[in-house]
């Protein structure tokens, strides 16, 4: 037996405001979906995430109903579990529920373990840090149910484990029931696998599906797990699904030409035009010699620009960023709004509306907001 486990999708994610990103997203997942249709998985487990925005744009939601149609018509089951994409603080149905109404998936987030073809699988949807000690009760329960199975067990989960990224963990890996064969992980965009003295099995990040907002510029591989529980034990898989190239490099400025020679020699041998990003280091004397060596790349890349990178103290100024920046203005959000939930909407829905130029849903969702917007600004003001 095989299932897949895919993570992080953001459907509807658009970088740059470019429609092909938007499609290199689409193309990625749908091609996540067929290979594993392709690969006679037995079902399919999406950890979180699945769109980047509560409310998704049409075709979003169309794309991943046709993958799930899909994987119906193909006889394969799928799972899923909310990340905090999915989750809307203020309106109180998440649009992926309407897939499982409409029996395409099945819901598995309230952490009520099933039985699926002799495999037992319980899930939970995301929960922040500050709600992480919510977990300590029901985590006992599922693990007393895991316990009692023969046979595999699976946890699925949209949640950072702090030995593997101490940033962008809310948990501990001592924290997580003991009981189960695999962890099927969500949440961090790097695809990792780790296995834990102290837990029955692998616990694995897909990562993401493509690069996203969260992720500097990198050469990186992106793909999901196909996992065999044929035997006793849980074996993953990495399958690698083709993404967007994404070439960073950073050059001195007496070595800039040569370089953008090199990286336009290997551009124009891409199936896709990649994005480039250029880190110039040492002093600039004028930035326009520089962009006028960047224009040679234009033409080959989808997306290119060059940065400053400063030496001081023998360290780079550059870059210095949170490990998530959504986690960054989610955090300061909350700290002008003085209400998590409010920092939930101004981040995740308020902020996606405004950046894609949707002016009008944006003032339409503030306005169907109203009561909880005034609140919460009454309460900034008065702290």
């Amino acid at each position: 037996m095989i299932f897949s486990h895919i993570s992080d999708t953001h459907l509807g994610f658009v970088q740059y405001h470019s429609e092909e990103r938007e499609e290199d997203v689409y193309s990625a997942f749908n091609e996540a979906i067929d290979t594993s249709i392709k690969d006679h998985v037995d079902f399919v487990i999406l950890a979180g995430d699945i769109f980047h925005v509560p409310n998704p744009s049409g075709k979003a939601i169309v794309t991943l109903a046709n993958a799930l149609k899909r994987l119906r018509q193909s006889g394969t089951d799928s799972f899923f579990i909310l990340g905090e994409h999915d989750i809307s603080r203020i309106r109180a149905t998440p649009v992926p529920f309407v897939y499982h109404n409409l029996d395409f998936s099945r819901y598995i987030g309230q952490g009520r373990p099933f039985v699926h073809k002799g495999v037992l699988i319980a899930g939970f949807d995301k929960r922040r840090k500050s709600e992480a000690g919510t977990f300590e009760q029901d985590f006992a329960a599922v693990d007393a149910a895991a316990a009692s199975h023969q046979g595999h067990k699976i946890l699925v989960l949209h949640q950072g484990i702090s030995e593997i990224n101490k940033f962008a963990g809310e948990i501990n890996s001592t924290e997580l029931p003991k009981s189960f064969t695999y962890y099927a992980m969500g949440h961090l965009h790097d695809h990792d696998l780790k296995r834990f003295a102290h837990l029955g099995g692998p616990l694995a990040y897909p990562g993401s599906i493509e690069v996203t907002s969260s992720e500097k510029v990198k050469e990186t591989e992106k793909g999901f797990y196909e996992v065999d529980i044929s035997g006793a034990e849980a074996v993953p898989k990495w399958i690698r699904v083709d993404t967007r190239p994404q070439i960073s490099s950073s050059v001195p400025l007496d070595s800039l030409q040569e370089e953008i020679s090199r990286i336009a020699e290997r551009s124009r041998l891409l199936a896709r035009k990649p994005i480039i990003e250029i880190k110039v280091t040492g002093k600039v004397p004028d930035p326009a010699l520089i962009q006028s060596q960047i224009l040679r790349l234009s033409e080959l890349a989808l997306r290119c620009f060059w940065r400053h990178v400063s030496e001081q103290d023998g360290g780079s100024v550059f870059m210095q960023k949170p490990a998530r920046v959504e986690d960054e203005m989610h955090r300061i959000a909350k700290e002008v709004l003085g209400s998590e939930e409010m920092a939930n909407f101004a981040v995740n829905e308020l902020l996606p509306l405004l950046s894609r130029g949707s002016a009008e849903e944006a003032a339409r969702a503030v306005s169907d907001n109203y009561t909880h917007f005034r609140r919460a600004f009454e309460n900034a003001a008065l702290s």
